[in-house]
């Protein structure tokens, strides 16, 4: 295995079919990237889409500087497919409180959530098209960045439901 094409995953998730699968049937890379998150699925999504307006990872680097915003805008999970996520990205399809499939030049990505025990489990997978070589080293970078954005939407969702119970 390629270092940088898996964190946190289980086999089971690396092998599993997601919506992003189609958009890119042969990729130079797939990355998949998996936690654990103590809140419920519809909370964890609704995490998610906030991705439309900031990628929660290093703001310094992704985010011109701006923090991505730590309060939840409830208007933002109103989807609809076309719109923009983290500027690059546009909404190719979704499932409410289960996943959003997003698409940019060369990148398709699914975040799927799904229950598990008392809370969620949330599922990524970037893929990356071109040649193998640059695909992986894409892959790479994207860990760093990836790991970043789903540790800190697991602490603003868990934030979130633990003071709603």
């Amino acid at each position: 295995m390629t270092p940088g094409l898996t964190w946190g995953v289980r086999p089971s998730e690396r092998t599993a079919s997601l919506p992003c699968d189609g958009l890119c049937p042969r990729p130079g890379a797939q990355a998949d990237r998996a936690i654990s998150i103590a809140a419920p699925p519809p909370i964890v999504f609704s995490w998610l889409c906030q991705l439309r307006v900031a990628p929660y990872s290093y703001d310094m680097l992704d985010n011109l500087g701006r923090r991505s915003p730590r309060e939840r805008n409830p208007e933002l999970v109103r989807l609809e497919v076309g719109q923009r996520f983290m500027t690059v990205f546009a909404l190719r399809s979704f499932i409410d409180c289960q996943h959003i499939t997003l698409r940019s030049k060369g990148v398709a990505v699914t975040y799927e959530v799904r229950p598990e025990e008392a809370g969620s489990r949330l599922h990524a997978r970037v893929l990356f098209a071109g040649p193998q070589p640059l695909a992986h080293l894409l892959a790479l970078g994207d860990l760093v960045m990836m790991r970043k954005q789903l540790l800190t939407l697991k602490s603003l969702a868990e934030r979130e439901a633990a003071a709603t119970f």
